[in-house]
């Protein structure tokens, strides 16, 4: 059993897997909102998916010590934060789990820039990368309004907390370029985070997926020739 697994882990990207796991927990947001479990809900799926993170760094070219120092602690304190409201414990979560979104996030844009060819491993992980990095800015949006309460209000100009899937939409538009300008920056550090995501949308759009279609075409002209 063990070995025909370890064969089925070869032939499949943990990317997909990654992409799945992000895709299931924005829909258990929706299906736990407003429940009693659905903190406990998250931070369990939380868990896996930070397992998942790490797993996937150690499938590319990125170094796993890195990827383990980070992922430990975080994977302590996702714990500790199901059962404690202390503040400082909620911004050192928040910083570790951005940091090993976009640490796993710059790993898997190594892999699919290391070589020209172009596999369905890579639009997986295309579509995985999207929602890493729109998880880290999240987390860094939630420090934001821990660590200094009132950088991020409503449009009408009132102040409250956000929830994490309040952050994680307001992460995605902003990824996207969409702007719903429901949530406003309102000091110098989400402020700064808004125009990093931009750029970073942006860019990973204009170059990591258009040099991934680029590299498709010229694979599918190349047959076409022959």
């Amino acid at each position: 059993m063990t070995g025909k697994f370890q064969s089925f882990l070869q032939r499949v990207h943990p990317s997909a897997f990654l992409f799945a796991a992000q895709l299931l927990l924005l829909v258990m947001f929706a299906i736990v909102d407003g429940l009693q479990i659905k903190q406990a809900v998250v931070s369990i799926l939380g868990i896996v998916v930070l397992v998942l993170r790490v797993w996937v760094v150690r499938q590319s070219p990125a170094v796993d010590s890195i990827a383990w120092i980070l992922a430990i602690p975080a994977l302590f304190l996702s714990i500790f934060s199901i059962f404690s409201t202390d503040t400082t414990l909620l911004i050192w979560t928040s910083l570790i789990e951005a940091t090993l979104y976009f640490y796993t996030a710059g790993s898997l844009v190594a892999y699919m820039m290391e070589d020209d060819v172009v596999t369905t491993d890579e639009w997986f992980a295309a579509g995985a990368t999207f929602t890493l990095l729109a998880w880290g800015f999240a987390y860094l949006y939630q420090f934001s309004q821990v660590f200094q309460p009132g950088s991020l209000v409503l449009g009408s100009g009132d102040f409250r907390y956000f929830t994490f899937v309040e952050l994680l939409s307001l992460s995605f538009t902003n990824l996207s370029a969409t702007g719903l300008s429901d949530i406003y920056p309102a000091t110098a550090i989400p402020r700064v985070a808004v125009m990093l995501e931009q750029f970073v949308g942006v860019g990973y759009i204009t170059i990591v997926i258009s040099r991934l279609v680029g590299m498709a075409k010229k694979i599918k002209d190349r047959d076409d020739d022959d």
